[in-house]
């Protein structure tokens, strides 16, 4: 069925196939630039830089890190908001033919520790606000240089006085350290000019991260012509041009911030409005003000944003498209904001889309114009996706649910240093493709629009961000008081999950609110903030499956139902 591509009719504007160009990612921005060259690039709270000026400062970049000893096949780590100093080091070190090691910058010492030695990085991007974290992670790694920038750096006078004055006044000061190098320092410096390295458009490009099945971080292996195609993919489906803008939201650690908000932005010659901290009023201010063409996001961010007083008094004429992924969106969250939109003169239709890190992020959305209740839409140009029948690579009968599996330009290489989970995840089937078992649920109908079920793979999605329960089961187990444990994913309206933990402690007379807060601050000292759950609740045993194994299941169910009582419970469209 999939061979037939039913879902080509509903394409309208946007072309069946895409000539993706064998180049970098720094040369397909280069193109852009060269065609629009006095076109706003990004606009970061007013800081705003054209193509030409963009390409400039990216150049000037990779002079710098040329200099400090960055080589074409090294990894650097950026850690950092969605913010210039990030977007810029991404496509110098793309320039060099260096790899970037996307991670969080509110990671912990030993997340860091993980991600710089799993990248093997000497090098580090972050802000003056973590250097601590960073300088403790150098005793057990490979770091030698870290640049240190400060959001300042690319402020007007006002907003910087004003942020120096608030938040800047609590960032302790950075003692002279000899591995540190500043940001301001390196791109006021002068540098003999780096030339571009002879990279393949197929080689290794940026390594974005997942969980794995055991719970430890997964490297995911992106190539440059992944980001390209996923880039010019959406800026396709959405008709993007260098009139539009989009609103930088997402962060740029994350494939759907970095993939979508800001490549597929700048394939397109628009305008990336960068947001470094999400807040409903910073959100609501900034789309009054700068009046952006597509807001994307997840759910929560969306339900944030309908239920915040500035955005009842916004002009949202501006709105060309809005897109919702990562997270299944619940029915109430789109309508309520709809109803915003249209009652504040726009006339835009909240749109669910599908994809996964291992693909960049984006593989399906709804198309322009198109609704179907519950959809996630149709794959984009030069992206097969199927339904295989559970635990098979064949094609499952039409409407049968079956795992999601997807083939194109825009899947993988595979799991840095793990042949395993790659062989696992990437299968060549009966066609001769390679196609990427998503390890989730759903169904295809006759026309091609995919449905999303639920996920094989245990996995929470909260606040648009991926929690993996085997990670979080496995610190719980290491404290001294817990026996057993199980976390899962408790049905929110605001989180569209809430992580919740289950613990059976070795004295059942330590169960209580401070052991809650007891284990809950240890999950926080060792973990990132949103894999942390929110509350625990204890039990005198869990539920085993036949074979021993806790149910998660049988405690997914309970809570469902137990929200379900107390008139909680929220579905999803």
């Amino acid at each position: 069925m999939y061979e037939q591509k039913p879902w080509l009719k509903f394409y309208q504007h946007v072309p069946q196939s895409i000539d993706y160009p064998r180049v970098t990612m720094y040369e397909a921005l280069k193109q852009t630039a060269d065609k629009n060259p006095d076109s706003i690039a990004y606009d970061f709270l007013g800081y705003t830089s054209t193509y030409r000026k963009f390409i400039s400062e990216i150049d000037h970049c990779a002079d710098a890190l040329a200099a400090l000893g960055l080589k074409k096949g090294e990894k650097i780590t950026i850690s950092m908001p969605t913010s210039p100093q990030g977007i810029i080091c991404f496509y110098a070190a793309n320039k060099l033919g260096a790899v970037s090691s996307m991670i969080h910058p509110l990671s912990t010492t030993k997340e860091i520790e993980f991600y710089l030695n799993v990248a093997k990085s000497r090098f580090a991007l972050t802000l003056d606000a973590f250097y601590a974290k960073f300088k403790e992670a150098k005793k057990s790694t490979p770091l030698e240089t870290l640049i240190l920038t400060r959001i300042p750096d690319y402020l007007g006078l006002v907003k910087k006085i004003g942020f120096n004055l608030t938040k800047g006044r609590l960032i302790p000061k950075v003692p002279a350290d000899p591995m540190v190098k500043w940001w301001a320092d390196l791109m006021k410096g002068t540098y003999a000019s780096a030339p571009q390295a002879k990279t393949d458009t197929d080689d290794l490009a940026v390594i974005l991260y997942s969980g794995g099945t055991t719970g430890v971080p997964k490297g995911i292996m992106l190539s440059n012509m992944n980001f390209i195609s996923e880039g010019m993919q959406v800026s396709a489906w959405g008709k993007l041009s260098g009139k539009d803008s989009i609103l930088a939201i997402l962060p740029i650690f994350h494939g759907f911030g970095l993939g979508v908000c800001i490549n597929a932005c700048f394939m397109g010659g628009g305008k990336s409005i960068l947001v470094p901290q999400f807040t409903p009023e910073i959100v609501a201010d900034i789309i009054h003000s700068k009046k952006p063409s597509f807001v994307i996001g997840v759910p929560t961010l969306f339900d944030a944003l309908s239920r915040n007083p500035k955005m009842q008094k916004a002009d949202l004429s501006c709105l060309r498209a809005t897109f919702c992924g990562a997270d299944s969106l619940p029915c109430t969250v789109k309508e309520r904001f709809e109803e915003l939109v249209k009652k504040q003169g726009g006339n835009v239709q909240l749109l669910e889309g599908y994809g996964l890190t291992e693909a960049v992020t984006a593989i399906m959305a709804m198309p322009l114009g198109h609704y179907r209740e519950g959809s996630i839409g149709v794959p984009f140009p030069d992206m097969l996706a199927k339904i295989v029948t559970l635990g098979t690579t064949d094609e499952a009968p039409l409407g049968e649910e079956g795992e999601i599996c997807v083939s194109g330009p825009a899947v993988m290489k595979g799991y840095l240093d793990n042949p395993q989970e790659t062989a696992d995840t990437l299968k060549k089937h009966a066609d001769g493709r390679v196609w990427l078992h998503t390890g989730d649920i759903g169904t295809m109908d006759q026309d091609g629009f995919f449905y999303f079920k639920l996920r094989q793979k245990r996995m929470i999605k909260s606040s648009g961000m991926n929690v993996y329960p085997a990670q979080v089961e496995e610190l719980l187990y290491k404290h001294p008081k817990v026996r057993d444990a199980c976390v899962i994913g408790v049905p929110d309206e605001a989180q569209v999950q809430a992580v919740k933990g289950f613990v059976v402690l070795k004295n059942p007379a330590d169960a209580g609110p401070e052991t809650e807060k007891e284990l809950i601050n240890y999950c926080r000292e060792h973990l990132i903030k949103w894999s942390c759950p929110r509350s625990i609740e204890f039990r005198d045993d869990l539920p085993k499956t036949l074979v021993g194994k806790i149910a998660f299941n049988v405690l997914e169910k309970e809570e469902i139902e137990q929200l379900k009582k107390e008139g909680k419970y929220t579905g999803s469209c």
